[in-house]
């Protein structure tokens, strides 16, 4: 139990940091954006690229990743209906669905894997499946749809090609071809590579902080209010149950099925919130979703941890 606390306390001052900086103004009016962009631009390749060169991707390709790729698609294309249903924003339907199915693998999985699963690599097929699959495809989603939304109507080619430019799925690419061929870039390239990519998490923290500052509660929006309630049902509850009967159908037992169902109990990841910054796209469900299901992901967490272990 103690991972849980553990990893949410450290989320959690980071986040109030960045809320303390917004308030008191010291990195001025447009801080989240930079932050933000500089999360995006520079930061998050460095880290895409750093987990995925390091990663055993033989090692993950296993059940577990079975179970992510299934529940996490799943729990992204329930949400889909409902941003048509209602009618909303290209964008931010985008980002509703990349909030139901993208977890917070990294600052919150990876010490809650540590002390609760008592292995961070539990967590490894969750990472592996969201950088390399997920985030490549939901940014360039998000790419075109901004440019569309500015009045940009881009060719059929430069849509299809947008993972070829997106900075996310290029670092991703070339991350797993380092991995999948045992090669590395010598130290003294690697080095800056590793330092930028350990920005990538405080600055996505820190913008989420500033972001909370004069902005309403979660749900205030009556626009936004149906949306966010559909987030957090299905990444708070779908998600895992999703998780709980893929595991059963594969035949995960014990520790196997605890660990599968804890990594889609996650919260939705702040990284969702950062790119809806970065394209202008849904920024308030971003944020709503990533601090409510947060809030809500303790006590989820904790129910299944006392019903599995």
């Amino acid at each position: 139990m103690s991972g849980v606390v553990e990893g949410f306390l450290v989320i959690g001052i980071v986040v109030a940091v960045g809320y303390a900086v917004g308030r008191a103004g010291v990195l001025g009016a447009s801080a989240m954006q930079v932050l933000s962009r500089t999360a995006f631009f520079v930061a998050s390749p460095a880290l895409l690229f750093v987990t995925l060169a390091h990663a055993d991707v033989g090692a993950v390709f296993s059940s577990a990743l079975i179970v992510t790729a299934v529940t996490s698609t799943l729990a992204c294309a329930l949400y889909l209906p409902v941003g048509i249903l209602r009618r909303r924003p290209a964008g931010e339907t985008a980002v509703g669905s990349m909030a139901s199915g993208y977890v917070n693998a990294g600052n919150l999985g990876i010490p809650i894997a540590t002390y609760v699963l008592g292995d961070a690599a539990e967590v490894a097929p969750v990472l592996l499946f969201q950088l390399a699959v997920l985030t490549p495809v939901f940014t360039s989603v998000l790419d075109v749809v901004s440019e569309r939304a500015n009045g940009g109507r881009p060719p059929w080619l430069r849509a299809f090609s947008a993972p070829l430019r997106n900075p996310l799925a290029i670092a991703s690419a070339l991350g797993i071809v380092c991995s999948a061929t045992g090669f590395l870039p010598p130290e003294p390239v690697l080095a800056p590579v590793e330092l930028l990519a350990d920005l990538a998490v405080p600055a996505m923290l820190l913008a989420f902080g500033i972001s909370l500052h004069a902005s309403t509660w979660p749900g205030r929006d009556r626009a936004t209010l149906p949306s966010l309630v559909s987030v957090v049902t299905i990444k708070n509850v779908v998600h895992p149950l999703l998780a709980l009967a893929a595991g059963h159908l594969l035949g995960l037992t014990e520790h196997a099925l605890l660990a599968a169902v804890v990594c889609a109990s996650l919260p939705t990841a702040q990284n969702v919130f950062g790119y809806a910054v970065r394209f202008d796209q849904g920024v308030q469900l971003g944020r709503d979703a990533a601090l409510t299901t947060t809030i809500v992901a303790l006590p989820v967490m904790f129910g299944v941890v006392a019903l599995l272990a």
